[in-house]
């Protein structure tokens, strides 16, 4: 969910990567492939993600990384995985923070592992913002005629998310809670199929990665109301951030994603990954592409990144709590 953006940069500023110590490359996985646990479906943005950021790690661990896609359960099944692996560099978890910090607030039930007990937080990858888009045909040009427009008629727009409790989801009740906003969730399946659905007309509103729906932003088949980062996105600078608007002048809101490896991995494991993500993302192609897809890089590190979860997890309580969010 929520890499509340704030969080994030105070974390990277503070964070003394570990590339710089004295430890030897430890050898991951006795020599063999490690494999990469994206808990997600090919093709979307997670996914795309590693694909893209991994190979250049693998480059600067001269040891093979191997990707292998494991959805279900909004990631959590993957991650669960992860989470019952063996510490010794053979399984790592490509993560977002549906599974880690979401889930367990929404679902507890149906998720089978700690967050900060079965898990060794080693450095986020990127981070990305999430937009606000409309249908074309929504009587509302700007985040602040949405809001006019919302609190005229509550109760009757609806907007869609990729599920119940999800990252999207808890970002779309966070803005309504920030605006005080009546509005119906239609939960779907998955981000392409919501995307769709606006586009057509079928549902008013959606709370998306800009990496997906910057295409149909771009070719006009949906409105985009305002990025959920406190400046404006670079690669899309006639999108407003949704801080313009005074009712959500607040709203500082980025999806990271990040590698975690099982609990109680060595610290010269860590130290070997953390040093080889750092390195693939000063490479200015990897920084170039990354772009691309609407994110960039960003490394925060180690008992760092521990503790960015954790603010994070209370972060999303609040609003999980405030707009009683449960998986049924």
């Amino acid at each position: 969910m929520p890499a509340f953006s704030a969080l994030l940069r105070t974390g990277a500023a503070a964070c003394a990567l570990l590339a710089g110590a004295a430890l030897a490359q430890a050898p991951l996985c006795g020599g063999r492939p490690t494999t990469v646990v994206v808990p997600f479906a090919p093709g979307g943005g997670v996914d795309s993600t590693a694909r893209l950021v991994m190979p250049k790690v693998a480059e600067a661990l001269k040891h093979t990384l191997v990707i292998e896609n494991v959805p279900g359960a909004a990631g959590t099944i993957g991650t669960q995985r992860v989470a019952r692996s063996q510490p010794d560099g053979c399984t790592l978890l490509f993560a977002v923070a549906s599974p880690l910090n979401v889930a367990p607030l929404v679902n507890p039930a149906a998720v089978r592992y700690d967050t900060f007990k079965d898990f060794t937080p080693l450095a986020t990858v990127a981070v990305g913002p999430f937009v606000l888009i409309g249908r074309p045909t929504l009587q509302a040009t700007t985040a602040a005629d949405l809001v006019k427009l919302a609190k005229a008629q509550p109760g009757k727009l609806n907007f869609g998310t990729d599920g119940v409790g999800t990252s999207l989801h808890v970002t779309a009740e966070l803005l309504k809670q920030r605006a005080g906003l009546e509005m119906v969730h239609t939960p779907y399946k998955s981000g392409p199929q919501v995307l769709t659905d606006v586009a057509g007309g079928q549902v008013d509103l959606a709370v998306l990665p800009l990496t997906l729906a910057q295409p149909f932003i771009k070719d006009g088949k949906v409105r985009a109301y305002g990025v959920t980062t406190k400046a404006r996105w670079p690669g899309m600078p006639d999108v407003p951030a949704l801080a313009e608007t005074p009712e959500l002048r607040d709203i500082d809101v980025e999806s990271w994603l990040g590698m975690l490896a099982p609990a109680g991995v060595s610290p010269a494991i860590i130290a070997t990954i953390t040093r080889a993500i750092d390195t693939a993302l000063k490479d200015p192609e990897i920084v170039r592409k990354l772009g691309d897809i609407a994110t960039r890089p960003m490394v925060i590190s180690g008992a760092k990144f521990g503790e960015y979860l954790q603010r994070e997890r209370e972060l999303v309580r609040a609003v999980v709590t405030k707009a009683n969010i449960k998986v049924e």
